[in-house]
């Protein structure tokens, strides 16, 4: 062996081709790329927010088309804008109805709630509690503005219109045609995982459908339920109530504790029996929604367990805002059954390789 074969010097660290060089630069690398994964998550999340909003409504209005498939054997373009045109109808039927009269019962039910509140906070005064009515007040504004900073150009009336407007012209082009855009995030994917995300996306879809529908359904019930049996109770303002209370049903948790707060004020405003009466009549409806509504219909497709969604909730009204509270479930949801059908395939994988 010659002396140059001897001494034959191996890469150095500063060396690229060194094997522990190119080890550290790729663990580097995958931190350094999840660094800016996170920055731009944080930068763009509203925009993120407002792709996911518009996906939500692709999927109601999907849900409705397929519908409508089953009594009218026309084409998908025709049934989604017979959807929309009703859902617009309804809209501008309710606000022409009870607009005027609504108006006028928001105000008197916020000096209502007012009212209500100093009274609690004298009544807790008198037990000894040193929180003060203005100390109540603050709470609800205080929660409010925890809910994040992220949807700031969203808090003026001109950005909530706006977003609004973005969000429903996306999920029209999306629901025209939804096999277009979903064989284009495919076509970006190696050809051995596109089947499995075909079979993801086919089952987020039916999940978001019929936890969608379920939410439908059970705004309806609710809103419907509370109008006409406090209606009949003579609870005022049952009319305003019932829209909220039908609006609140969206947020699953969440919006029905705020409601029950606005039912029971209002209730105990008129009297103590109508107070009572009022306080049953929320628990009957809550009940039917969430034993007999949410069962049959959502969580069938979803089984997502209520501290679940209530910490997604609070997690994502943190992070996101408004927005983040209201598409908190349907995000869970979506994670849920990536998760499930990744498991699967995971163990279809690992039987197929011991085969």
């Amino acid at each position: 062996m010659s002396e140059a074969e001897k001494h034959v010097e191996a890469p150095g660290p500063s060396e690229m081709r060194s094997p522990l060089v190119r080890e550290e630069l790729q663990r580097a690398g995958v931190w350094f790329g999840l660094g800016i994964g996170v920055a731009l998550l944080v930068l763009l999340a509203q925009p993120i927010m407002l792709i996911m909003g518009a996906l939500v409504l692709t999927t109601m209005m999907d849900g409705g088309a397929r519908l409508l498939k089953r009594v009218l054997p026309i084409g998908r373009g025709w049934r989604l804008a017979i959807v929309l045109i009703a859902v617009v109808m309804f809209f501008v039927w309710t606000g022409y109805l009870t607009g005027s009269s609504l108006a006028a019962q928001a105000q008197a039910m916020r000096h209502i709630v007012e009212v209500q509140v100093n009274r609690i906070g004298g009544w807790a005064q008198q037990l000894g509690i040193t929180t003060t009515p203005e100390d109540l007040k603050t709470l609800g504004n205080q929660a409010l503005s925890s809910l994040g900073r992220v949807t700031q150009a969203v808090s003026t009336a001109v950005g909530a219109v706006t977003s609004m407007v973005m969000m429903l012209v996306l999920a029209i082009f999306i629901a025209i045609e939804p096999k277009l855009y979903e064989r284009g995030v495919a076509w970006m994917l190696p050809m051995e995982k596109r089947a499995n995300f075909y079979t993801i996306a086919d089952k987020m879809g039916w999940t978001l459908r019929r936890l969608m529908a379920g939410r439908l359904i059970g705004m309806l019930v609710e809103g419907v339920g509370v109008w006409f049996f406090l209606m009949l109770g003579s609870v005022p303002m049952a009319g305003l109530l019932g829209v909220l209370t039908g609006l609140f049903a969206f947020l699953p948790n969440i919006g029905s504790i705020i409601s029950g707060v606005l039912i029971i004020l209002v209730g105990f405003s008129a009297g103590s029996h109508t107070g009572l009466y009022a306080l049953g009549v929320y628990l009957v409806v809550q009940m039917v929604d969430g034993y007999l509504i949410v069962p049959m219909v959502a969580k069938r497709a979803t089984d997502l367990a209520p501290a679940l969604v209530l910490g997604a909730q609070i997690l994502f009204g943190a992070l996101f805002g408004i927005m983040g509270l209201f598409l908190a479930d349907p995000i869970v949801a979506m994670i849920k059954v990536y998760l499930e059908e990744r498991s699967k395939t995971m163990a279809e994988t690992k039987v197929q390789r011991k085969g």
